[in-house]
């Protein structure tokens, strides 16, 4: 990417993985690929630096299994562990180089990089741009947020009653994409893989 569009990262991998049976999901191998890999190979194609928020006790086995990566990588460690996306986001946003960035799910492999470069598109000159499903959910942990802004709304939303991803949207003037305006966009970027049943489904679905 070049110098006047630079476009950070962040991979949220943190959680406990409580609905994925004794493992931890970034780890989880789809194709012999750990999740987190993909995640980090496809983002890292259209990023200039990648952040990835993690527990301390994570970091050796996360590392371990981005060994190789071409992406440029570094950590950022939760202070508190396992206090949900809105914190993690926080965390990976204050070590993050630029301006924008995306913040993206662990357990994405299947996510776009040209998903990643439309929304900073969208993005630009706002404090961020995520899509609304066609469910009327929005995808909050595939999006891209100018970085100094949504640190200071995750900030002021972790000690607010409502923590939610998008409580801290209502905080920062982000641009909302219909899923239906997304044009040659893997269907599949939104899927997440958080079971051991979805990903017994990925992997038929991939072989």
């Amino acid at each position: 990417m070049s110098a006047d569009r630079s476009l950070g990262a962040v991979v949220l991998a943190g959680g406990y993985s409580r609905r994925f049976e004794n493992g931890d999901k970034a780890l989880a191998e789809l194709e012999g690929t750990p999740m987190i890999r993909r995640v980090v190979d496809r983002i890292g194609a259209v990023t200039d630096d990648v952040v990835v928020n993690c527990r301390s006790d994570q970091r050796d086995s996360v590392e371990a299994a981005l060994s190789g990566a071409d992406a440029a990588i570094r950590f950022a460690i939760d202070p508190i562990p396992d206090r949900g996306p809105v914190a993690g986001i926080h965390t990976g946003l204050e070590e993050c180089r630029y301006e924008y960035a995306a913040v993206v799910a662990c357990d994405m492999p299947f996510v776009d990089p040209a998903l990643i470069e439309a929304l900073f598109d969208r993005a630009r000159g706002r404090d961020g741009a995520v899509v609304e499903l066609e469910s009327g959910w929005l995808q909050t942990t595939q999006a891209v947020y100018r970085t100094d802004a949504m640190t200071r709304a995750c900030a002021e939303t972790m000690g607010s009653e409502d923590n939610r991803v998008v409580a801290a949207l209502e905080k920062i003037d982000c641009v909302t994409v219909q899923e239906g305006a997304l044009e040659e966009i893997d269907e599949r970027t939104f899927e997440s893989i958080d079971t051991r049943e979805s990903l017994r489904a990925a992997e038929k679905r991939v072989e």
